[in-house]
């Protein structure tokens, strides 16, 4: 039998090929090499300069940025250790950590660069 990857949605083992595609019959999603190889690209994470980020990086912030619901501002330069990546799928806010002074935020990645 042929070695056929497991589902990236359930991990089921239970696939199967059906033309081009791979089918799980648990979860039924169904999904091509090409697109499970774009998806683990987009998955990647990158700073304003475009190096990839990781758990437990430091960054600095590269632009001022406004606190929504104060009027405190997190000044450029300012250093952020031990960052979490996150899934920012709802409102690109992918990274999370705690800021010296502000306690624990959320930041886009755009916005920092990596030390």
């Amino acid at each position: 039998m042929e070695n056929l990857p497991n589902c990236p949605k359930c991990n089921s083992e239970y696939t199967y090929e059906d033309g081009n595609l791979f089918v799980c019959p648990e979860c039924a999603h169904e999904w091509t090499l090409e697109s499970q190889e774009a998806e683990a690209e987009e998955a990647v994470i990158r700073d304003a300069n475009g190096n990839v980020l990781n758990d437990g990086d430091t960054v600095t912030v590269i632009k001022d940025l406004k606190i929504k619901g104060s009027s405190s501002v997190v000044k450029q330069g300012t250093k952020v250790k031990n960052i979490k990546l996150v899934d920012g799928a709802h409102d690109n806010h992918d990274i999370d950590c705690k800021i010296d002074g502000f306690g624990a935020m959320k930041l886009k990645s755009e916005f920092v660069k990596k030390i």
